[in-house]
């Protein structure tokens, strides 16, 4: 059954294998890294952790029980309660719920373990899998923007203090199978990351 971690040290080679796995993938719906990305990825890992450490950012993969990464989750910017949120999925776990699930167990999150507030969130106005996501859990649209050159949507959401009723219990099963209500296409991403 699929599970949120937090990112660790250990995860490198299962995340290189996604992110290379799926590097066309993304692409078709938000800039691809570069090449860089996959030659400095060792170092780039251990920068992300560090500003982990330091409690700027909260980097999450969505595993299966081999260990495959199937989705990250992030919270990023953290500062004054609020953050932003960003995910991609893999492609060959798209369209089970996975991305509507790990977004819900991520709002779970920043309010009960991270101490938030709000988080908000942007995507391409033609990401129609990414807007959906983000409606099923709660984000209103907060207005228009430019995003890597194309039209795209802010978004936010407030979030229950944590211990109040609004959330299932954190750390809850992701679905493994096709959900009830499915993420239809891709929720490849928000922001980078």
């Amino acid at each position: 059954m699929p599970r949120i971690e937090r990112l660790r040290p250990g995860h490198a080679p299962a995340l290189l294998s996604f992110e290379r796995e799926n590097r066309a993938y993304f692409a078709a719906t938000i800039p691809d890294r570069g090449d860089t990305f996959f030659d400095r990825f060792d170092a780039l890992l251990g920068e992300r952790l560090a500003e982990q450490a330091a409690g700027i950012c909260h980097f999450h993969l969505v595993v299966d029980g081999t260990g495959a990464v199937l989705a990250r989750v992030n919270l990023v910017d953290v500062a004054h309660g609020s953050a932003d949120l960003g995910y991609r999925v893999a492609e060959r776990a798209t369209g089970r719920g996975l991305a509507t699930a790990a977004v819900r167990e991520m709002c779970a999150l920043a309010a009960s373990a991270y101490g938030l507030s709000a988080l908000s969130a942007r995507t391409t106005a033609d990401n129609g899998a990414s807007r959906t996501v983000l409606a099923r859990t709660g984000f209103l649209v907060t207005g228009e923007i430019e995003l890597n050159g194309r039209p795209g949507l802010r978004f936010s959401r407030e979030l229950p203090a944590a211990g109040s009723a609004g959330f299932p219990a954190a750390g809850a099963a992701l679905p493994a199978g096709r959900a009830a209500r499915q993420d239809s296409g891709s929720a490849a991403g928000l922001i980078g990351d």
